[in-house]
């Protein structure tokens, strides 16, 4: 991480008293715990910190410390604002409706995808990084601030479940120092490992069903669709896909797994996972989205039967192309 970035944010910390946090619509794991590890600290160095996710927090999430503080839009003013764990602005919603106005960027930008767009006046992106949370690992030690249990939690649950539990090809001797580190904090592992990996509740399991029922495959790629009326039928309260694109990129044929997620509003949420050698991340560039290389989200404008055709077709020039 560039230093000078790195002593700027530490000094903004330092200097302000009331904050703003917030991470991206749909939240995961890592947005999640990136939220709750950078918080949680501020908030035992004695800041005023506000956290807050448009979509507000999934049930799976609910064992982690700072959980009953989520707000699903802020109450200003402040004097500092983060984005943790975006790409670039839109991806947070309607969380800082009222703050980001007029063009003013953000305050500070902490990320590791690598089609993020620095739209922060301070932009440290690490796109080495298995997580936005072990960038915050590193960071919050740097800052002087300590990494209470609650906070080594958050972190090890943002590090967990962007690695699908230490699985992702991007893992490296270092990602498994930090979180042996945040263990030693107080992070407990099995816990972490069971809320946000392995327990799914019974309406998700069958969300899942409903995916899977119309599971369609083309050479080397894999997808499956979620309808809005799929999502009513079974009264699943989320608007993503339960984690199934997890399950079907498992798939031993599919080179390239996707699902498409039917949204309100003439939208559908695309999700792409890749073997190595295939950069999903350029594809959903193109739709507007973003991610990495081998996992990779967008969400785009237009009927179902108009999106898939059009993320097929796309997609199917990747797979070709080698």
């Amino acid at each position: 991480m560039n230093e000078a970035l790195l002593t700027q944010a530490c000094s903004a910390f330092e200097a302000v008293q009331r904050i703003l946090i917030v991470s991206h619509i749909r939240p995961d794991g890592d947005a999640i715990g990136s939220l709750f590890g950078l918080g949680l600290a501020l908030q035992n160095a004695g800041k005023d910190v506000q956290m807050v996710l448009a979509d507000g927090l999934p049930a799976s999430f609910r064992f982690l410390e700072g959980a009953k503080q989520v707000r699903t839009s802020p109450q200003g003013p402040f004097d500092l604002s983060v984005v943790v764990d975006c790409s670039d602005m839109e991806r947070i919603g309607n969380a800082a409706n009222g703050v980001f106005i007029n063009g003013v960027a953000p305050d500070i930008n902490i990320d590791h995808h690598i089609t993020n767009l620095n739209f922060a006046r301070l932009n440290l992106v690490d796109t080495e990084a298995t997580a936005t949370a072990e960038v915050l690992a590193e960071l919050l030690p740097a800052c002087g601030l300590s990494i209470s249990p609650g906070t080594a939690s958050a972190l090890l649950t943002g590090i967990v479940t962007d690695t699908l539990g230490f699985r992702t090809e991007n893992v490296r001797p270092e990602t498994l120092c930090i979180a042996a580190k945040l263990m030693e904090a107080g992070a407990n592992l099995h816990k972490i490992y069971r809320h946000s990996l392995i327990n799914r509740s019974f309406k998700a399991t069958r969300y899942w069903g409903a995916g899977l029922s119309n599971l369609e495959r083309d050479g080397q790629m894999v997808w499956a669709t979620l309808k809005l009326t799929d999502r009513q039928a079974v009264s699943y309260p989320g608007r993503d896909d339960a984690d199934l694109i997890n399950v079907i990129s498992e798939i031993n044929e599919g080179e390239i797994s996707l699902i498409f997620v039917e949204q309100t509003g003439g939208r559908v949420k695309v999700s792409w996972r890749s073997q190595p050698g295939y950069d999903v991340s350029q594809i959903a560039l193109c739709f507007g989205g973003g991610g990495h290389k081998a996992a990779a989200g967008a969400e785009i404008s237009g009927s179902l039967d108009e999106v898939k055709q059009s993320v097929l077709q796309a997609t199917r020039a990747l797979l070709n192309s080698r």
